[in-house]
C-alpha cells in the first residue's frame, strides 16, 4: 500500500506538481 502510493506521489509529482500539493496537504504529509 505504502509503496504503491509513493509511486503514485512520485508519478503526480512528476506530472502535476500542484495537484500533487494539493494532495499532500490534504493528506496532512509534510515533507
Amino acid at each position: 500500500l505504502v509503496g504503491k502510493r509513493r509511486r503514485l506521489l512520485n508519478y503526480l509529482r512528476g506530472e502535476d506538481i500542484e495537484r500533487y500539493r494539493a494532495l499532500i496537504s490534504r493528506l496532512g504529509l509534510r515533507r
